[in-house]
């Protein structure tokens, strides 16, 4: 990536946390089971065990095969059986339980959270959990309480940063065409008039509000990094600027629980191939970079549990749903995926074959952590836990 780029994309990233410390100033927590531990949840979109762990697929992952699967606790077949859209199997994953409400987040979880079990059970301050996601669907729903929550104040901060973005391009595009191109100096306006101004909330940035301005000193090094941005052709994705934000988060609060969601390969619905498989290499990269922080970083280093889990697969090339473009066909393709754990698991590296499923993942988090998922009806893992 342009050097430039990744300026750009950490200004972003440093203004993200920067504005969400006004409400976490002076936030108190109690003493916590298990001080020592720190859970990084990474969920990645859709991906076929035939782009990724298969014989021909592993090309696409070398960081995961050749890097972290030796020294990892890997489930060959963990598995989706409830409703493979995104909220609804994020939504599985997190609390333990099959979810079927709105596909689009337009419900809450009908359930308790991951998030809300380690902030009650742990007595965490708001600055101990988060979420960094690149779907915009999960920026309130998941984050916030549920509708079985334990009442307001027990859910996570969520940032989607990829808003900042979005909204700016296209209030650009609107007022800038020319010719089926936008003006980017328009465009240019645009993000520095979103950076300075106050209301965030209009964008998606649940943690965001409106008492906080930006520190002066970041301000020239942004501005001057967007300036390069926008005369770059150089190409940045959504995931690479929710990795920077996690990565600013890790390094400012080192939170107990951070979940990353991470969706470039969810390119796959314009239908095109190549993109998808582009996705994939940069998730994989992404999460083996996210692992060398762990374990740069003295807050997370050999006390950090990484577990890395797909949402669901992908349709069977040949479906009547175009294959990798979706989701929903009711197919081992689909529904059969796999979860990584790196850290300070009781079993050595090994590879799990029985099958394990979504709903698991919860219980076994939330054990290690020292936490009970009382509506739950996952299984404990016991490679996990025990």
């Amino acid at each position: 990536m342009d050097a430039s780029k990744r300026t750009f994309l950490r200004g972003l990233a440093a203004l993200a946390v920067e504005r969400a410390a006004a409400r976490l100033e002076g936030a108190q927590g109690r003493p916590q089971a298990h001080p020592d531990r720190h859970l990084i949840l990474v969920i990645t979109g859709g991906v076929r065990a035939q782009e990724t762990f298969s014989p021909s697929g592993q090309a696409n992952i070398p960081h995961l095969t050749a890097d972290l699967l030796p020294h990892a606790l890997f489930y060959a077949n963990a598995r989706n059986e409830g409703v493979t859209s995104h909220f609804n199997s994020i939504s599985s994953i997190l609390t333990g339980n099959w979810q079927r409400v709105d596909d689009w987040g337009n419900q809450p979880p009908a359930t308790p959270t991951l998030f809300e079990y380690v902030r009650r059970e742990r007595a965490l301050a708001k600055d101990g959990v988060w979420m960094i996601a690149s779907n915009k669907a999960l920026t309130y729903r998941i984050g916030a309480s549920s509708a079985g929550s334990y009442g307001p104040g027990f859910g996570a901060n969520v940032v989607f940063p990829k808003a900042l973005l979005l909204t700016a391009v296209e209030d650009a595009i609107q007022k800038g065409r020319r010719s089926s191109v936008a003006d980017r100096e328009k465009l240019q306006a645009e993000i520095e008039a979103i950076m300075q101004g106050s209301d965030y909330e209009g964008l998606g940035w649940d943690v965001l509000g409106n008492t906080h301005r930006l520190d002066p000193s970041f301000e020239a090094p942004v501005q001057s990094a967007i300036q390069s941005f926008v005369h770059s052709n150089s190409p940045a994705t959504g995931d690479q600027l929710t990795f920077f934000v996690a990565l600013e988060v890790m390094r400012r609060y080192a939170p107990s629980l951070l979940v990353v969601n991470l969706s470039d390969v969810e390119v796959a619905h314009f239908g095109s191939y190549a993109m998808h498989l582009a996705g994939v290499r940069n998730t994989d990269r992404l999460i083996y970079e996210l692992w060398q922080e762990v374990n740069a970083n003295p807050e997370y280093r050999d006390k950090t549990l990484m577990v890395v889990v797909p949402e669901f697969g992908r349709d069977p090339d040949g479906s009547n749903t175009n294959g990798f473009f979706n989701h929903r066909a009711n197919s081992e393709s689909c529904r059969r995926i796999w979860m990584m754990c790196l850290g300070p698991h009781h079993a050595h590296p090994q590879i799990v074959e029985r099958p394990v499923r979504l709903v698991d993942v919860c219980p076994s988090l939330t054990a290690w952590l020292g936490c009970k998922p009382f509506q739950s009806t996952g299984a404990r893992l016991d490679e996990i836990v025990s």
